[in-house]
């Protein structure tokens, strides 16, 4: 097979086609060298018209939906073509996103890329017809089936934090329950995306249409497509802000939609668990790609009895975890996406200063002569009211707060706007369990536990989201239910 090059991301993946953007290119960048490496197509809005139309045709007008055998195949064709090329999208994803090669092999690419066999073999496995048998409502012999059938095309608007996860946990169960698809990756990474359109278009039996991908630093797009009647779903992972925005404008075509937003996950220590342990294990996470993780753990509830223990146990791994060269196998933290994102955090960090906050290590930009880093940075001395602990800030920022008791840490853990993950460390298996129901979250880690799998449903209560992915409450999210009733 043909090597993948940055060039052949300069398109767009159009009705079975590769084609240039309307609007030309535009750049993208190295965000650990500030470098600009090249050129991704930029659509305009007849781009997205034509996704649209093509999306659309392809679902009324093929078998694609009913065909349940041939769309598992067609799924993993595209993993097996993925994997092929998985060396060059593994230095396109550095060199685009800035993620650490270590995370490479798990959650920025070999893990989503394997997950698409997982949504394989659920379309041919998925009991799509369900028999009632046998009533006599009103008095009338009847016999009814449960149909599930695709909703029909979907409009997938992704994040530039770990592109291939999210694309994936889109395509993947969107095109097992019979989908076609309009995808609309961020501006900050669309080389990872349309890379996956040229695979699709000369590695698959994907029919044309099916599957269309759009990249353009035109935010407008996203909100042509969200309004677009022809969209029947919209599935949008991102800010919380945006997706409320995501809301009011689908209500106008009453279409569904599907929100994975904001966090401000707290990781629960009790007083029974190994503080230093548990601690330390909080504070290297929320390093993890320079903190750029809805679901991470950014505010850390300790009791407060062992609050200095804490606070030093954390701040010892913090600052041996040194942002660096994300192409290094041992980097752990990489830099910010952006310009725009560092900006954002270094005035989340200012903030913490300015409500009385004191930051313990970090809260600067590291030695680097260029790229867009951010020292790890842990922050004591503010309660559970303060924007830093009520506001995700998408970078390197643990925020320290104590707590009285396990009623008092559930109490914090739950005063926030969001509720998309947590931790919970202790011993004692009945406590953990009362911490466990008390937390109004999606989804929370015991002792270390991962939550986060193909198999598994991940989302959020309250403004962190309507829905769930992955898994079959996932798969389940792209379809529709048809109740069919015959005479007996």
């Amino acid at each position: 097979m043909n090597a993948l090059r940055p060039a052949d991301s300069s398109a767009l993946t159009i009705d079975g086609k590769l084609v240039p953007g309307s609007a030309g290119v535009f750049e993208t960048i190295n965000p650990a060298t500030e470098e600009v490496i090249g050129y991704a197509a930029n659509a305009n809005s007849d781009d997205m018209d034509a996704a649209i139309s093509a999306a659309r045709t392809a679902f009324d007008n093929t078998d694609w939906s009913r065909d349940h055998a041939f769309r598992a195949r067609c799924i993993r064709q595209l993993r097996d073509g993925l994997l092929a090329h998985i060396e060059e999208l593994r230095e396109i994803t550095i060199e685009e996103v800035g993620a650490p090669r270590s995370l490479t092999t798990g959650p920025q690419l070999e893990g989503p890329v394997n997950d698409l066999g997982y949504f394989a073999d659920l379309a041919e496995s998925y009991v799509w017809e369900t028999d009632l048998g046998r009533a006599e409502p009103m008095g009338i012999p009847t016999r009814r089936i449960v149909r599930r059938e695709a909703v029909g095309v979907v409009g997938a608007i992704t994040p530039w934090n770990f592109p291939h996860q999210i694309n994936f946990a889109k395509l993947g169960p969107a095109l097992a329950a019979g989908c076609t698809v309009v995808l609309k990756p961020a501006p900050d990474t669309p080389w990872v995306a349309a890379l996956v359109g040229k695979i699709i278009v000369e590695e698959t039996e994907i029919p044309a249409g099916v599957v269309n991908i759009i990249t353009s630093d035109d935010h407008r797009l996203g909100e042509q497509l969200v309004r677009d009647p022809r969209v029947d779903l919209v599935s949008f992972t991102g800010s919380t802000r945006t997706g409320k925005a995501v809301m009011v404008a689908g209500a106008e075509t009453v279409k569904k939609v599907f929100l994975e937003l904001g966090g401000k996950s707290a990781f629960v220590v009790l007083d029974d668990a190994d503080i230093r342990g548990a601690v330390s294990m909080a504070a290297f996470s929320v390093c993890v790609h320079a903190g750029q993780g809805c679901a991470l753990n950014t505010r850390l509830l300790v009791p407060r009895e062992h609050f200095e223990t804490a606070v030093k146990a954390a701040a010892r791994t913090m600052s041996g975890l040194a942002p660096g060269d994300p192409s290094d196998a041992g980097t752990i933290c990489g830099p910010v996406v952006s310009e725009r994102q560092r900006a954002r955090v270094e005035e989340y960090i200012a903030l913490a200063k300015a409500e009385g906050g004191t930051i313990v290590t970090g809260g600067e930009r590291p030695a680097n002569e260029r790229g867009y880093f951010v020292a790890p940075t842990l922050i004591t001395g503010l309660d559970n009211s303060s924007r830093v602990a009520q506001e995700e800030i998408f970078g390197p920022v643990l925020v320290v707060i104590p707590h009285d008791g396990d009623e008092d840490a559930i109490r914090i853990a739950n005063d926030s706007p969001y509720g998309l993950s947590g931790s919970v460390y202790g011993t004692d298996p009945e406590r953990i369990d009362k911490v466990v129901n008390g937390i109004r979250t999606g989804t929370l880690g015991v002792n270390g536990g991962i939550w986060y799998s193909a198999d598994a449903p991940f989302g959020g209560y309250k403004q962190s989201g309507i829905g769930r992915e992955m898994g079959v409450l996932g798969f389940e999210e792209y379809t529709e239910t048809k109740l069919i009733a015959y005479p007996a």
